[in-house]
Formats: structure tokens, sequence, C-alpha cells
């Protein structure tokens, strides 16, 4: 069983940064990949970025792509999520999810654990 820890939320202007990362608690995930969902009020959950379990492979939604950068470090057990020119319509809840695969998993249904989600809300 791997839970997952989410930290970094908080309030930010449009335009601005924030840096979200996702720990286990009670394991390691080397060898697990891991990826960040969204979900905002009303919405469906949404896939925003995923990275295998070596880091070599990411993948990101159409909506954060050029904007987001997820990354991991496996030495500190650590997955971040670098959410850039962040805009109005990126206020959800983010979760971080993972799977032991090597390959990286896009969809939240295939996820095997998950966190309990961090708040980011981004003001116009």
């Amino acid at each position: 069983q791997v839970q997952l820890v989410e930290s970094g939320g908080g309030l930010v202007q449009a335009g601005g940064s924030l840096s979200l990362s996702c720990v286990p608690i009670t394991s390691t995930f080397s060898s697990y990949a891991v990826s960040w969902f969204r979900q905002a009020p009303g919405k469906e959950r949404e896939f925003v970025a995923g990275i295998n379990w070596s880091g070599s492979i990411t993948d990101y939604g159409d909506s954060v792509n050029g904007r987001f950068t997820i990354s991991r470090d496996n030495a500190k057990n650590t997955v971040y999520l670098q959410m850039n020119n962040l805009k109005p319509e990126d206020t959800a809840v983010y979760y971080c999810a993972a799977r032991e695969t090597h390959m990286v998993v896009t969809s939240a249904g295939a996820m095997d654990y998950w966190g309990k989600g961090t708040l980011v809300t981004v003001s116009s």
C-alpha cells in the first residue's frame, strides 16, 4: 500500500507560479509511474501530467502543455509539478496518483494509489 501526500498548493495571481510536491509516506515509489490530476468544482477529474518510473518519459494534458513541468527525484522520493503562467481556469484540487508500472499513465481509472489533494486557487 502506498500513501501519497501532496503539498505546495495555495493562492496565486494569474501569471504566477506554484510548485507542487508528491511524497509517499509509507513506501518508496521509484518503480512507480506517477501522475497529477486535477478536479475543479462541478467538473470531471482531468489528467494534468505524468512521468514514468525513471523520469525519462513525460506526458501532459493539452491545457497545461508548455506551462507545467513534471519531474522526479527518486533519491529524494519526490515527484514535482512546476506550474508557470497560471490561469484562473487552473483553479482546482490537484491530486498525485501512482501505479507500479514503467509506462506513463494518463487515465485516472488506471491509477492504484491517490493522495488527498492540494487546492490551487488562481485569482484573476
